[in-house]
């Protein structure tokens, strides 16, 4: 039987991502989420997170630095699953298109960092294999990149475009407002 309540997939909201030297946008996604999060969990809908287990030796996401654990304001609950990767995709190397499947999970909301590396990948890879996918831009961030070419890329544009491209095409680009007004769930107070 299929859940009719799209499950939220919150994606690599860790400790290490504050230490990143880089220019981030959307200071206020982690507020984002865990409005989002409160609401999923007030209607008892299904809330999966991501943590990145990084392999890269200076990575602050790595299993033995602290910047790996997983914000306060997103950390798991009792009952909701932690799925930990290894690489951009949420379903490469876990058990989470397994876990969505035989719960009945056909529609997925993601939320998370970074919008145009772990979001991204994980909503295309989602949207090649048949979910619902929505991305929330107001609930997802990202940091400036230099491309190959030595130009860079402010973190805003990174985000924008990222989004632009991943809309109609892998997943719906929604905002955390509009999405709660959609499935008719309170805003948390």
């Amino acid at each position: 039987m299929a859940s009719q309540s799209p499950a939220l997939l919150v994606i690599d909201v860790q400790k290490g991502m504050d230490e990143v030297p880089l220019a981030r946008n959307n200071p206020t996604a982690e507020r984002q989420i865990a409005m989002l999060l409160a609401a999923w969990r007030r209607a008892r809908w299904p809330v999966i997170h991501v943590q990145h287990m990084s392999t890269e030796p200076n990575s602050p996401l790595r299993p033995d630095r602290p910047g790996n654990a997983l914000k306060d304001e997103v950390r798991p609950e009792t009952g909701e699953p932690l799925f930990q990767k290894t690489v951009n995709s949420a379903f490469i190397g876990t058990a989470l298109e397994q876990h969505l499947r035989s719960h009945g999970i056909q529609s997925l909301v993601l939320v998370g960092l970074t919008t145009d590396q772990c979001v991204s990948t994980t909503a295309r890879m989602a949207g090649n294999l048949g979910f619902e996918v929505m991305v929330v831009d107001d609930a997802t961030a990202t940091f400036d990149r230099t491309g190959p070419d030595g130009v860079r890329y402010p973190a805003q544009q990174m985000h924008r475009v990222e989004l632009a491209s991943l809309h109609r095409e892998f997943a719906e680009v929604v905002n955390a407002g509009g999405l709660l007004e959609r499935f008719g769930l309170q805003q948390p107070r």
